[in-house]
C-alpha cells in the first residue's frame, strides 16, 4: 500500500482490517503479518510491506494516537470516490447489479496494472464504492461462486481470467466519469473518446 499525495496512509487497509477492530484483533493480525513480510523470512518476506504494518500497527496500538487518526480516517471517508448511485430506480435488482459492474471494474482495473498479484482488499473496496463492508458481503460471495474474483494469499481480492472474460464480453467496465467524484487517492484519465475512466489505484 502507498502513501497518498496528501501524506494519508490507510493503516486498516494495511492490516487488512475493519476500523472497528479491537485492540486484541490489531495485536494478533499484525503479528500474523509481520512474520509473513518480515524481511529475514526468505519465502515471503518483504521489507517495504514489514514497514507499512508495523508503521500501522504503532498508531492503532496507542489509544491517543488510534482516536486522532480514526477522526482524520472518518473525514477522509467523506471523499471517498462514489460509484453507486443512492436510488436504485424503479428495478430493485439495479443497485446489487451496478454495485456487481463496479466491483469488477475496480479489481479489473487492479490486475490490469498488476497481472500477477494485482488486488484490493475489502477495506480499501469498501472505502472506494462507498459501502460498508459488512453490505458487501452478499456482492463479494455471489462473484466468488460465479468463479469471476478470487481471494488472493494475501488476502485481497483479485478478479480472475473468467471474471475479465465477463467484464470484456459485457462491456461491463463501470467506472465512468459522470459517475465519480474524484478522490485524492485516485487519478483518472480519458481513453480517447471513450466512455472508460482508467483508475491508477494509489
Amino acid at each position: 500500500m502507498q502513501q497518498r499525495a496528501d501524506g494519508f496512509s490507510d493503516h486498516y487497509e494495511a492490516l487488512q482490517l475493519s476500523p472497528n477492530a479491537d485492540s486484541e484483533t490489531i495485536g494478533r493480525v499484525y503479528r500474523i503479518l509481520a512474520k509473513r513480510y518480515h524481511p529475514d523470512n526468505q519465502q515471503t518476506g518483504d521489507s517495504a510491506k514489514f514497514a507499512t504494518i508495523a508503521e500501522a500497527h504503532r498508531v492503532l496500538s496507542d489509544p491517543e494516537q488510534r482516536a486522532a487518526y480514526d477522526a482524520r480516517y472518518e473525514a477522509d471517508r467523506g471523499a471517498v470516490l462514489k460509484i453507486i448511485d443512492e436510488a436504485s430506480g424503479p428495478n430493485p435488482f439495479a443497485a446489487d447489479q451496478r454495485m456487481f459492474d463496479a466491483i469488477l471494474s475496480l479489481l479489473y482495473v487492479a490486475r490490469r496494472r498488476d497481472p500477477n498479484s494485482g488486488g484490493i482488499g475489502i477495506v480499501q473496496l469498501e472505502r472506494m464504492v462507498g459501502c460498508p463492508a459488512e453490505h458487501l458481503e452478499f456482492h463479494v460471495w455471489y462473484l466468488r461462486e460465479k468463479q469471476v474474483i478470487q481471494r488472493l494469499e494475501n488476502g485481497l481480492f483479485s478478479i480472475t481470467a473468467h471474471g475479465v472474460d465477463t467484464v470484456i464480453a459485457q462491456d461491463t467496465l463501470s467506472l465512468r466519469r459522470d459517475r465519480l467524484i474524484a478522490d485524492k487517492s485516485v487519478r483518472e484519465s480519458d481513453v480517447s473518446d471513450s466512455k472508460e475512466v482508467v483508475l491508477e489505484l494509489t
